[in-house]
């Protein structure tokens, strides 16, 4: 009996080859690829700005006054990451698991599942830090980033992709059809609408306030609002640990449910 054949090594990182695979189909869909970044930045256009002469100032805790605009554009920022993020690991997955077949293709290949959930996962960070960068350069020609600790939003943006793309990517797995999308949109219009993205926390009723703290778009949002006003406090060491830790495990998940589907 004939030994079976054994799959020749990609290289360290063989899923770039679907990262590259992504690169190029943007390339030719590149307007796409820009309105991801088009609404968190109306948002901040059309309340940041107008709102403003109707909202005081707020001070931050170490005293610091910041306008309307500034305490906004953060939240924006870390809204931008994650629908950067999270467009490709859920709406992009599922079409080219249900739809295309990319991932059947891929699988004839050296590639295994595990390469393709990491390739996908790196994709939509790359797209994060992107939107990221762009809209960090449009707070600054605004005005809103004079701390230089804004020049870490694409970073931070990286650790708030990590989460939505990990746990957004396992939960496409689950999906049977694009009507199951719905229940992603049911979780993410809270989040970006009351997560501290345009009252402070302590605007909120007692009761609610620790169910805001639990969402994860409220710790992206702890995360580049201390970078962008400069307000560095041991609260955004939290806010890299339940990101960090929670697209660990969804990309842990996604590892396995794409290996029981494409394997099977």
């Amino acid at each position: 009996m004939a030994a079976p054949a054994v799959r020749p090594p990609l290289g360290r990182f063989a899923a770039q080859h679907l990262v590259e695979r992504n690169y190029l189909v943007y390339r030719r869909d590149w307007v796409v690829f820009v309105t991801g970044f088009l609404e968190p930045l109306l948002y901040l256009l059309s309340i940041g700005l107008g709102i403003q002469q109707l909202v005081d100032d707020f001070v931050l805790p170490d005293g610091t006054r910041i306008s309307y605009t500034e305490f906004v554009a953060p939240a924006m920022l870390a809204a931008s990451a994650m629908n950067g993020s999270l467009f490709d690991a859920t709406f992009g997955v599922f079409f080219k698991l249900k739809y295309e077949k990319v991932y059947d293709a891929v699988l004839a290949t050296p590639l295994r599942p595990v390469d393709v959930a990491v390739g996908e996962l790196v994709w939509s960070l790359l797209r994060a830090a992107i939107y990221a960068a762009a809209f960090v350069a449009f707070m600054a020609l605004l005005g809103l980033a004079e701390s230089w600790w804004a020049l870490l939003g694409p970073l931070a943006a990286v650790v708030i992709g990590y989460a939505f793309a990990g746990a957004g990517m396992a939960l496409t797995t689950w999906m049977r059809s694009w009507q199951d999308f719905d229940f992603i949109t049911l979780a993410v219009l809270p989040m970006f609408l009351f997560s501290a993205t345009f009252f402070p926390l302590d605007r909120y009723p007692d009761a609610a306030q620790w169910l805001v703290q639990l969402t994860p778009l409220y710790h992206g949002v702890v995360l580049c609002r201390g970078l962008t006003t400069g307000a560095i406090g041991l609260e955004m060491l939290v806010a890299v640990g339940y990101l960090a830790v929670m697209g660990t495990i969804g990309l842990a998940v996604a590892c396995r449910r794409l290996g029981a589907l494409l394997l099977r």
